[in-house]
């Protein structure tokens, strides 16, 4: 049986303004080179790039009943991602301001707030029985910390543009058998991968953008990948991707650097795209 994947996390309804540059904290007009709508969040676009790779995926996720829940879930749904919908207050959804060179502002416009824990029986079952458990960084994932821990299965964590004091994080990390980040706020990203790993983490990877990705594996020893040459059209829901490349990688039992080259050929994929995956591509229209 293929191993299976339980994710927690954001997907969200997203407003993607495309400027010349991003603004500046001053009164002022500017035009948009490129205006849409799509499906966002972190957990989203690791669930799509997993179904895309053949991988069981379970996504545990939050929407109130409103239009973009139901723009999400539709889309969702007909890119085949498999779906543990809960009622929440809110459905997400930001408004990311990019450039062509792959700067972004994400405004939140809306946030759900965590569940009360009435299906948490179940939420723990699918858990256990998973393969890997991803965590993403959300007030409802962060609730079920200690219930994913209980499992002993192998939990992985992706805590973005981490600068290494943001106290939101440390449960993740504290929790993580597999900890990403990117290096855009992290002073020392070597230095803070090794850091997971002496604290037991088995893998600790950090994305550079166009420089690929450094790794640090449960030995110490330092692995880098170079970034896959692409046409980029949007850098939304490229670090997931990768961090679904490695995933998928490792589960099939793959050493490091081939999972590190898997998930650099992934985000690739998404690069191309101007949605969190091609797999929205015949959905929301390319």
């Amino acid at each position: 049986m293929t191993a299976s994947v339980f994710i927690a996390g954001p997907a969200s309804w997203n407003s993607i303004v495309v400027l010349d540059r991003l603004p500046e904290p001053v009164p002022h007009m500017q035009f948009a080179e490129a205006t849409w709508e799509t499906v966002g969040g972190t957990s989203a676009g690791k669930a799509l790039s997993l179904t895309a790779l053949g991988r069981t995926t379970s996504l545990h996720a939050l929407r109130a009943a409103d239009g973009p829940g139901e723009r999400i879930g539709d889309a969702l749904s007909a890119a085949g991602v498999t779906v543990r919908w809960q009622r929440a207050d809110a459905t997400e959804r930001h408004l990311n301001l990019m450039t062509r060179r792959g700067e972004r502002v994400s405004l939140y416009l809306a946030a759900p707030s965590a569940t009360s824990g009435a299906h948490d029986d179940d939420l723990a079952a699918a858990m256990s029985a998973a393969d890997a458990v991803v965590l993403d960084l959300a007030a409802e994932p962060r609730r079920l910390l200690p219930a994913a821990r209980a499992t002993g299965t192998p939990i992985w964590v992706d805590v973005h543009d981490y600068d290494g004091e943001a106290e939101f994080h440390r449960p993740f990390l504290d929790a993580a058998d597999a900890v990403f980040c990117n290096a855009d706020r992290l002073p020392d990203p070597l230095a803070f991968l090794r850091s997971r790993v002496q604290r037991g983490a088995s893998l600790a990877v950090c994305t550079l953008g166009a420089d690929g990705a450094v790794a640090v594996d449960a030995a110490g020893v330092e692995h880098r990948v170079a970034a896959v040459p692409v046409d980029v059209i949007d850098t939304n829901g490229a670090g997931d991707a990768f961090f679904a490349g490695v995933l998928d990688a490792r589960l099939a039992g793959r050493d490091v650097p081939t999972a590190l080259a898997a998930g650099a050929e992934s985000a690739s994929r998404v690069l191309g795209s101007r949605h969190l995956h091609p797999l929205l591509d015949e959905v929301l229209g390319g």
